[in-house]
């Protein structure tokens, strides 16, 4: 299926699934609630959760079997763009064209939505999916800790962090590329190969484990490169964010390689994705649906 009808049909799947999720967390403050939602609910293309569906159906049936795993790692995504925009860390005041969580709740209630987004993410991957093997649902809920924590995307954040303003550090090249690489291979594409891999364990496919994990690898990085160059050059209405990483001079692919060297880039690691990709195994169907979101990541404006 072309990309675009595949993310339109797995993201409406998820905003549906998800906002029961959180409305029948009876016991939640309601404010608590509606922070949760307004982050949640803001639009996206929801692209971790059609990976996770797609890597899920090269050897499963339907993906809506594990559609509360899906709901979880949105979730898990979710919060870390509510923190990613405090004042403390990216200090944004848009995100997807809408005033980010803190600018319309409170600081505070921004840091606690992100809290409750992150812890329940894991008690829908283990409650939820009932169809599922436990063990296999184990596996996926160890994957997506070990991707989103201190091995993984929270170190990508603290390192990212650590060295805006890289201009003034007197830094060499190689290693300002160096430490490029560990941000963007933990903050963008750990969440990218969680998904991926959190697929194939549901599924209990072994089989495309290593070329599954090569493929988001390489497709994380072309996301995040992506990222850069539109941040630089697309229409900031169209993109919905207010551009902060030139303001907080991070280190970004286009400030470190400049624009064009930064749009080669991203052309060899899609290569490198699409190379992965032709070496999986199962449904025909899941391994187009693959191409055709690498297709898209490349290709996206926003």
């Amino acid at each position: 299926m072309e990309a675009e009808s595949y993310l339109k049909m797995t993201a409406a799947a998820v905003e549906k699934r998800a906002d029961k999720l959180i409305k029948n967390r009876t016991r939640a403050y309601p404010l608590l609630k509606k922070a949760m939602l307004y982050s949640l609910n803001a639009g996206g293309k929801r692209i971790r959760p059609a990976l996770m569906f797609a890597s899920y159906s090269l050897k499963g049936k339907d993906f809506r079997k594990i559609l509360d795993a899906g709901c979880a790692i949105e979730m898990l995504h979710t919060y870390s763009l509510i923190h990613d925009d405090l004042p403390a860390m990216d200090d944004d005041d848009l995100r997807r064209g809408k005033p980010t969580n803190h600018k319309v709740y409170g600081e505070g209630m921004a840091i606690l939505a992100g809290d409750a987004l992150l812890t329940d993410a894991f008690y829908h991957i283990v409650e939820g999916n009932s169809e599922i093997n436990a063990a296999f649902k184990a596996k996926a809920a160890g994957i997506l800790a070990c991707r989103a924590g201190s091995n993984g995307m929270v170190s990508g954040q603290a390192a990212d962090l650590e060295n805006e303003d890289f201009y003034s550090k007197g830094y060499s090249k190689k290693r300002l590329s160096s430490i490029l690489n560990y941000i963007h291979s933990r903050k963008t594409s750990d969440l990218i190969i969680a998904a991926c891999q959190m697929g194939c364990a549901l599924s209990g496919d072994r089989e495309n484990f290593s070329n599954i994990t090569s493929f988001a690898e390489n497709l994380g990085l072309c996301f995040q490169i992506t990222d850069d160059i539109l941040d630089v050059t697309a229409d900031k209405k169209k993109l919905g964010k207010s551009g902060s990483d030139a303001k907080n001079r991070k280190l970004t692919f286009v400030s470190l390689y400049g624009l064009e060297s930064a749009k080669e880039m991203a052309e060899l690691s899609w290569k490198k994705a699409f190379g992965a990709i032709r070496r999986l195994k199962g449904k025909k169907d899941a391994v187009s649906t693959l191409e055709s979101i690498a297709r898209f990541v490349l290709g996206r404006d926003r």
